[in-house]
């Protein structure tokens, strides 16, 4: 009996971090062993807000592509691919973008959000606008599905599912509604309390060496009350745990909550033992990169190989749908 298809990507547009790690790649690496799992570079979403400097998404395809086989996704199970390599995507794009009405694009719940976000940058165009369609194309030209979201992205999918329902009316039943994976995405803080982003300088990225991550938490805001090793503090109202909770064993989490309360431990000791947690989830990553970036042949070898298997299932999907909209 074959594996059911599951379909999910990474924006190009800057280096991976532990909020990536823990929020995605460990719950892709579970799937690739019961699903047929595509997983991609989005370096065409990258333009969507990035067009104007486009420098950055070379290094950052790069880097994703590392960060993935570094934690534990495997060509052997998964297909693993560049978007931009596979044009059949904009192909279908093209095509949904003729049956697609303007008003549900307008009505995506990012479409407003990130342009009060990023008022910086003029997203007035089609390719921000058609953003969702885009990403339609991405995932139902590989009849995905399931889509791994958080329980506050399943609006998000929403379009696509109406988009594929849309065609299979006019004109013919090719696609599947993508269905969401619901899967935890824990919340992961920065080093200065906020949720850890590219876009706010404030990560831990899955390529800093030991030396750079120990620094980013041992400078770590904590609460402010702690101003002396003796005052009593709120361990909720530290970053700091927030990670403990995450990367610690529950008793490890006891312990430093405890020690916060009754000043038991200090800050610098706290965040230890939380450098040496985030260390052994890290040092397996670290060792996996140091072998690709060592060997780069691999890595490409591996993305033209997974590049080749999506242009293959996307042709067979490209076929059924030129010859169901009378392009043949």
């Amino acid at each position: 009996m074959s594996k059911e298809r599951v379909l999910s990507g990474m924006q190009a547009s800057g280096k991976l971090h532990l909020g990536n790690l823990v929020g995605a790649l460990r719950n892709w690496v579970q799937l690739q062993d019961n699903y047929d799992c595509y997983y991609f570079v989005a370096d065409w979403h990258s333009l969507t807000t990035g067009y104007s400097d486009p420098s950055i998404i070379k290094e950052s395809t790069k880097d994703i592509l590392i960060n993935f086989l570094a934690a534990g996704l495997d060509p052997g199970k998964c297909t693993i691919f560049i978007q931009s390599r596979v044009l059949q995507h904009a192909e279908l794009h093209l095509l949904l973008s003729m049956i697609t009405p303007l008003s549900w694009l307008e009505r995506v719940p990012t479409y407003k959000e990130k342009q009060q976000e990023l008022k910086d940058r003029d997203l007035s165009t089609y390719g921000f606008l058609g953003y969702p369609l885009l990403q339609t194309a991405d995932i139902i030209i590989y009849r995905a599905k399931y889509v791994p979201v958080g329980i506050d992205q399943v609006p998000h999918l929403e379009i696509s599912r109406e988009i594929a329902r849309r065609f299979n009316y006019l004109y013919k039943e090719i696609f599947p509604e993508p269905e969401a994976l619901l899967t935890e995405f824990p919340k992961v803080v920065g080093v200065d309390g906020r949720k850890m982003s590219k876009s706010y300088e404030n990560a831990i990225y899955l390529s800093d060496s030991p030396k750079e991550v120990e620094q980013k938490i041992l400078t770590m805001v904590t609460d402010p009350a702690r101003v002396k090793r003796t005052d009593a503090g709120n361990p909720d109202l530290s970053p700091v745990y927030q990670l403990h909770k995450i990367f610690s064993s529950n008793e490890e989490i006891e312990e430093v909550a405890k020690g916060c309360v009754t000043a038991g431990i200090g800050c610098i000791d706290c965040k230890k033992i939380l450098v040496k947690n985030i260390f052994k989830v890290m040092e397996p990553i670290w060792g996996k990169r140091n072998e690709l970036l060592n060997n780069p042949d691999m890595l490409y070898d591996i993305a033209n190989k997974g590049t080749e298997k999506a242009k293959k299932t996307a042709e067979e999907t490209m076929k059924l749908v030129r010859e169901a909209m009378g392009l043949l």
